[in-house]
């Protein structure tokens, strides 16, 4: 069986410039449906991402196009997404909110809720920790297409891979896939019917264009911020050389211009005897409140975007202020939480049913929060529980790897020296 999918080899002829596509490393072919059937193949035309500068016109002319009602296409608007995703800080913020639901231990229970430790086994897999990674990538990106690779039935019961289809072939308010990124969606292959539903999940409301949309704009303004910044450096932050020459004589005006550019990186200019060169500085303020401001402001509003708030990627002002935004946190967590609960109960069990998994259809995910004592509670808690109740010894067998044999014959307090606690008294 071969991964559900594309195959991005675009064409047979060999001179047709598209070399480079033939062995992509995201080739994908459409699996086989499960009576065997035969290999299905949509070839698509994938073109390389342009990392082009965005103004804020683009963003608005991709987002109308990606609303289009009777042929949207989210290309334009996803080079955008791709493009403000190189922002460390934005994608410091993504992260940090995904590894709240990500780090989660989870169970699946029954009806009872008594939990089915065969299947809470199989899905401690690589595969389903893609699976809750990419769920929560429509968080940011909007709809996503997942598809399930071959089925490994070897050893442990699992999928081989799990890929994303490339957004910019999937029109979902239509749900489609189409061949070539400029098709219109009447072209498209339904997702919806088998053998795609037998092997691809839709995660995400099909209109939605994620949390990206409103935070692409300010990684916008913060990449001309700094881009402005790093000229306002190059030529207000090293001295400038002036050169000057009475020569008319082309070949003494070159050597003194090649000496001037031998000398550093700094700007330099030549000019003629008497020539008066001026450069005014703003006296409204500096840089660093023109320029550090204005970028400190566009990672707080991606922070309050992506966070909820500001005070757990920079630092607050109060212990007290800092529980608050951590509280604001920890409830979009929950949210995010919920979403994926919803995505593996409603749509990935049933799934897995359906390919042989075993489970019951009254198996349901649930997070595992039972709460993990420190250390130090944990022997606060075991001091309190041996002082007034007697412990089987196979306890402190397993936890500590201590081969107990049994208790002391007598045992005493002692402050002799400054000795207090539990020893043993030996007879003359």
């Amino acid at each position: 069986m071969k991964v559900l999918g594309f195959n991005i080899n675009v064409s047979k002829n060999k001179n047709d410039g598209y070399d480079h596509l033939r062995n992509h490393p995201n080739r994908i072919e459409l699996a086989k449906d499960i009576n065997g059937k035969k290999s299905l193949i949509i070839d698509i035309k994938q073109i390389s991402q342009q990392l082009t500068q965005n103004e804020i016109k683009d963003w608005r002319s991709a987002n109308q196009i990606a609303l289009d009602f009777e042929n949207p296409k989210r290309l334009n608007l996803l080079k955008i997404y791709y493009d403000a995703m190189l922002d460390e800080h934005l994608l410091g913020a993504i992260r940090n909110r995904k590894m709240k639901t990500l780090r989660r231990a989870f169970k699946i229970v029954d009806e009872n809720g008594e939990e089915n430790e065969e299947a809470t086994k199989l899905l401690r897999s690589r595969w389903f920790k893609k699976f809750i990674n990419l769920t929560l990538d429509s968080i940011f990106y909007g709809h996503s297409l997942i598809q399930f690779g071959d089925i490994i039935r070897e050893g442990k019961l699992r999928f081989k891979e799990l890929k994303l289809v490339p957004r910019e072939h999937v029109i979902p308010e239509h749900h489609v896939i189409i061949k070539e990124i400029m098709d219109e969606a009447k072209d498209g292959i339904d997702y919806e019917t088998p053998p795609f539903s037998d092997w691809c999940i839709a995660v995400g409301e099909p209109s939605d264009l994620g949390l990206l949309l409103p935070v692409s704009k300010s990684a916008i303004s913060k990449k001309y911020a700094l881009q402005f910044w790093d000229q306002f450096a190059e030529i207000f932050g090293m001295p400038i050389r002036v050169g000057k020459t009475s020569s008319r004589d082309k070949k003494d005006i070159d050597r003194v211009e090649t000496m001037l550019e031998d000398m550093g990186s700094a700007a330099w200019g030549l000019f003629p005897e008497g020539t008066e060169l001026q450069i005014i500085e703003s006296t409204k303020g500096d840089a660093f409140n023109v320029y550090d401001k204005r970028v400190d402001r566009a990672n707080k509003e991606m922070s309050k975007a992506i966070l909820g708030q500001t005070m757990t990627m920079d630092n607050g002002s109060s212990k007290s202020q800092a529980q608050v935004h951590e509280n604001v946190s920890d409830d979009i967590a929950e949210d995010d939480a919920d979403l994926v609960l919803d995505t593996v109960n409603d749509d990935l069990i049933p799934f897995l049913i359906k390919h042989g998994f075993p489970l019951k259809e009254t198996d349901t995910l649930a997070w595992d929060d039972t709460y993990e004592y420190t250390p130090k509670e944990m022997k606060d808690i075991e001091e309190m529980i041996l002082e007034y109740f007697d412990v089987a010894p196979a306890y402190f067998n397993n936890k500590y790897r201590i081969d107990i044999i049994g208790k002391k014959a007598s045992a005493s307090s002692a402050t002799n020296n400054g000795i207090t606690g539990p020893v043993e008294v030996k007879k003359k």
